[in-house]
């Protein structure tokens, strides 16, 4: 521990000591309790608590345990359990295989099919210099990169596709793909791209495999191929608990619990190449550990004009998907839902400014009134963000047309790193939000059910590696060909271009969408002020429309 980290843990006590002498004894009883929450889900044996792993069911354990001791009852499908299949991209089948000579090649160490490979099997003799119908066809990418060595725009992987489509027309079976150029290629199986299977299967064969068979082009090979592309999935759960009031309304208190893992999804802000875990304190044991002290207050509370229910959703990290999921197959009326408040990253309170950003805040006409009311706390300054759509799972209540709330002490250098320890939440801070929610739940008990209102959204990117948007929601829980729109922005050019939610978008401009990151490189090619056109289908119909960024 070096000098630094001393002298802020010094100040941390001390801030707390100083807190620590006003509050009352049930104040520290909610102290107490966050901090076994977050030091339980943030620590190194839930290994960060990725989605759909093991870290991800003992923390829901714990969570259904918490529910099950705050006098909840279980709401899920399955018990306190929600399941949903969380889709992982695409995998190599363990039926694939390449015998060459009656040799079979190691995958990805001599060979590999592309993830646009058709489940397919074939037996053929064949020279590779030679062209027939009824036979595969081998290909050398040298010239076509060296062409496009300075080509910025050039696409390698859509040259092969459409050489694999040329190639089929002409009669071959299979195309066979390999590179004797100096310059690298950086060809590999794209688990994320969700083309559609071409009508041959594709295979690359590596410089370990080419030295060894294709040394000399006129020599006969017998070939066995067999070829099989999937889908990889892996299964989440929300842990939902239900505070039944006898009301007609519901307010819904939601946190996401999942995490990073090891960063295997590539979401970590990790510099290092190093396989570290990344505990997530902040992001979202934060968050989770007030979803249960509320649920534990709120049972105790004199505030019945409402139902409660207390989800904590898995799968957030990679796109929404468990509150996505909930909102599409909800385990109670979703018409009867008030509204829905968010806690996403509310560890860090500043102890100076004790500033807290709420979005959402124009999502109901009532809610000018209701933080009016709530001014006079002087524990928290409010910073309001009114849109209803933000990077966490109210965005897919706020969908529904369901005023929402999202609470959020802001960003850290320590988010998405191994760094975000219990170590560095502010215990005391989260208190007073948790307070602060509890106070504002005191000031919509009597409004009945609240009106919904649409926000305007922030002109805001989703990503720095491009300037413009179309203004979508993705709907990143899609496994399909293309990107499926979740959500149209008011004014923006997907409107303007006949998008609506529902559509697939295909193409844009003369790139192929076949994959949310597709979509974002497409992006990446545009600037602000040009012109170009979108395909997307509308269930069996494909349709086009221009786009002015």
């Amino acid at each position: 521990m070096n000098l630094f980290m001393r002298l802020l843990i010094i100040l941390l006590f001390a801030s707390f000591s100083s807190v620590g002498q006003k509050l009352k004894k049930a104040d520290k009883v909610v102290i107490t309790n966050l901090q076994a929450h977050i030091n339980y889900l943030a620590d190194d044996k839930l290994e960060g608590r990725r989605a759909g792993t093991n870290g991800e069911k003992l923390a829901g354990e714990y969570i259904s345990n918490e529910f099950q001791k705050a006098g909840l009852e279980p709401k899920g499908e399955k018990g306190w359990l929600q399941p949903f299949e969380i889709y992982d991209g695409k995998q190599i089948n363990a039926s694939t295989l390449l015998f060459i000579n009656d040799r079979e090649l190691k995958l990805n160490d001599e060979y590999f099919p592309f993830v646009f490979c058709p489940t397919a099997s074939l037996e053929a003799a064949v020279s590779p210099a030679l062209k027939e119908k009824g036979v595969p066809w081998f290909y050398d990418l040298k010239d076509v990169i060296e062409e496009n060595k300075e080509n910025p725009h050039f696409d390698l992987i859509n040259a092969i596709k459409t050489l694999a489509g040329k190639t089929a027309d002409k009669g071959a079976t299979a195309l066979f793909v390999y590179n004797t150029s100096a310059i690298p290629d950086d060809l590999k199986f794209d688990a994320k791209d969700n083309s559609r299977p071409l009508a041959i299967p594709v295979v690359y064969l590596t410089a370990k495999a080419c030295k060894q068979y294709l040394a000399d082009e006129a020599a006969t090979l017998d070939l066995k191929l067999k070829t099989s592309i999937g889908d990889k999935k892996r299964t989440g759960n929300n842990v939902i608990g239900f505070l039944n009031n006898s009301a007609p309304t519901t307010i819904v208190f939601g946190a996401h619990y999942d995490h990073l893992g090891y960063g295997e999804d590539g979401n970590t802000l990790q510099r290092s190449g190093d396989k570290q875990i990344h505990n997530g304190a902040d992001d979202n044991a934060s968050g989770t550990a007030a979803l249960i002290e509320l649920a534990r207050l709120l049972k105790s509370s004199k505030y019945k004009n409402n139902n409660y229910a207390f989800i904590a959703f898995s799968g957030e990290e990679l796109g929404l998907f468990g509150s996505k999921y909930f909102t599409e197959h909800p385990t109670f009326d979703l018409q009867t839902v008030n509204y829905m408040i968010n806690m996403d990253m509310v560890g860090r309170l500043n102890d100076s400014s004790k500033t807290i950003t709420i979005g959402g805040y124009g999502t109901s006409p009532v809610w000018g009134n209701v933080f009016n009311a709530l001014s006079r706390q002087k524990y928290l300054t409010v910073k309001y963000d009114s849109s209803g759509i933000g990077p966490s799972d109210h965005t897919s209540f706020y969908l529904k047309n369901i005023p929402v709330l999202f609470f959020f002490t802001g960003l850290h250098s320590d988010y998405h790193k191994p760094s975000d320890d219990a170590g560095k939440i502010n215990y005391t801070g989260e208190l007073f939000i948790i307070k602060y929610i509890e106070s504002l739940v005191n000031q919509t008990n009597t409004k009945g059910k609240l009106a919904f209102q649409k926000t305007r959204e922030p002109a805001t990117t989703t990503s720095a590696r491009f300037n413009v948007t179309l203004g979508i929601m993705p709907d990143y829980s899609f496994s399909g060909s293309g990107v499926r729109v979740d959500g149209v922005s008011d004014g923006r050019p997907a409107q303007k271009a006949g998008i609506q939610t529902g559509d697939i978008i295909m193409q844009l401009g003369s790139f192929d969408t076949n994959s949310l990151e597709a979509y974002m490189q497409a992006l990446g090619k545009f600037h602000k002020g040009e012109k170009t056109t979108v395909k997307y289908k509308r269930g069996e119909e494909t349709k086009e429309g221009n786009v002015e960024f």
